[in-house]
C-alpha cells in the first residue's frame, strides 16, 4: 500500500505500489517464513542481473541460499548460479549487494551469519560475469567485531566506493534485532573507512526498533534513501518502507510519522526495496513483500517518467 502523504515528496516517483506490480520470484514454499527477496538488482550488457535471497523457517534452514539471475525484460529470470549457505559457513544468508565495477567485472557482496551467535559479517566474490562467482575466491571484507554484527550492504560508484551496511549490537543477544545504518567510503571496495550513523530509529515513532538504508538516489547534493522499519522487536521481518533524505550520504533524517509504503496483506511487510535505472529512461523497482499466507515473495514495477 502506498501511502499517499508521500505523494509529492522527495522519492516519490520510486515507491512500492503493489497493485501496480508484478511477481518476480515466489518463495520456496507457502507459509510463514518462507521467503523469496531481499534484492540487488544492477544492470549489464544484456539485461538486468539480480542476486536475492531464498529463505526457510527458523530450523528448516534460514537463509539459505543466495540466487543470481538474468532477465532481458527485468520480469523473466534465468537463474546464473546459487550459493548455499554451508558452502560458506554460514548459518544463514542475508540481503546480498550485486556491483558492476567500472572495469565491468562484477561482485557481490554476501551478509553471513556466524554460526551459533548473533554475529554478521560481510564476504566478497569476484568474478568477470556473474555466472562464475566461486564461492572457493571468496574473502572477508567487513568482520563486524565481538560488538557489532554487520551485514545488508548498499553499495555505490560515486567517485569512491560507498556503503550503507545495516549493524546490530551484540552485548546483549535480547536486543541484537535492533539495527542502525552506517556509512563507509573506500577507494577500491574492499577496505573502508567509517564515518559514522547515517541513519537510526526515531523513539516512539513506526521505525523506533531500527532503520536499515535499502536503496539510495543521489542527485547532486541532494540525497534521498529508502530504508526499512520497523516499532518493535514483534515486527522483526515484517519491516516497512521508509523516505529519509539529507545533503549528504553521511547524515540522514526519515520523513513523515508514518512509513511510506507497506504490504496490503496481515503483516504489512513491504522491505528491501530496489531499483535500476533503464537505458531507455525509467527505472524498474524490486521488493520483497509479504502475502495473504504470510510468506514473502520478490515483486517488480516498471516506472517511466
Amino acid at each position: 500500500m502506498f501511502n499517499s502523504i508521500f505523494a509529492e515528496g522527495p522519492g516519490a516517483a520510486l515507491l512500492p505500489r503493489p497493485d501496480e506490480s508484478t511477481v518476480v520470484i515466489a518463495p520456496p514454499a507457502s507459509g510463514l517464513g518462507y521467503w523469496a527477496g531481499a534484492p540487488s538488482a544492477a544492470l549489464g550488457d544484456d539485461g538486468i542481473y539480480l542476486a536475492y535471497r531464498l529463505r526457510r523457517p527458523i530450523g528448516a534452514g534460514r537463509g539459505y541460499a543466495i540466487a543470481v539471475a538474468r532477465s532481458a525484460d527485468g520480469v523473466h529470470f534465468e537463474t546464473l548460479c546459487t550459493i548455499g549457505r554451508d558452502e560458506v559457513g554460514a548459518e544463514s544468508l542475508e540481503r546480498p549487494e550485486l556491483v558492476r565495477d567500472r572495469s565491468g567485472r562484477w561482485r557481490l557482496y554476501l551478509s553471513c551469519a556466524t554460526p551459533g551467535t548473533k554475529h554478521w559479517r560481510i564476504e566478497l566474490l569476484e568474478a568477470a560475469h556473474p555466472a562464475e562467482f566461486d564461492v572457493a575466491k571468496r574473502v572477508v571484507v567487513i568482520p563486524g567485531d565481538a560488538k557489532t554484527g554487520v551485514k545488508d550492504p548498499v553499495i555505490q560508484l560515486n567517485g569512491s566506493w560507498q556503503l550503507w551496511a545495516c549493524c546490530h549490537p551484540l552485548a546483549d543477544p535480547a536486543e541484537a534485532d535492533q539495527m542502525v545504518t552506517e556509512y563507509a567510503t573506500s577507494s577500491d571496495g574492499l577496505d573502508w573507512t567509517w564515518h559514522g550513523t547515517a541513519l537510526s530509529g526515531r523513539p516512539g515513532h513506526w521505525d523506533a526498533r531500527g532503520t536499515r538504508i535499502s536503496a539510495v538516489w543521489q542527485q547532486g547534493d541532494s540525497v534521498v534513501a529508502f530504508y526499512d522499519g520497523r516499532a518493535s522487536v514483534a515486527e522483526n521481518y515484517e519491516e516497512r518502507t521508509g523516505i529519509a533524505t539529507g545533503s549528504g550520504p553521511a547524515s540522514l533524517m526519515a520523513l513523515g510519522t508514518d512509513p511510506a509504503a507497506e504490504s496490503p496483506y496481515a503483516g504489512k511487510g513491504l522491505r528491501y526495496l530496489d531499483f535500476v535505472e533503464l537505458p531507455g529512461g525509467g527505472r524498474r523497482l524490486y521488493y520483497e513483500m509479504t502475502r495473504p499466507d504470510g510468506a514473502h515473495e520478490l515483486r517488480t514495477e516498471l516506472r517511466r517518467y
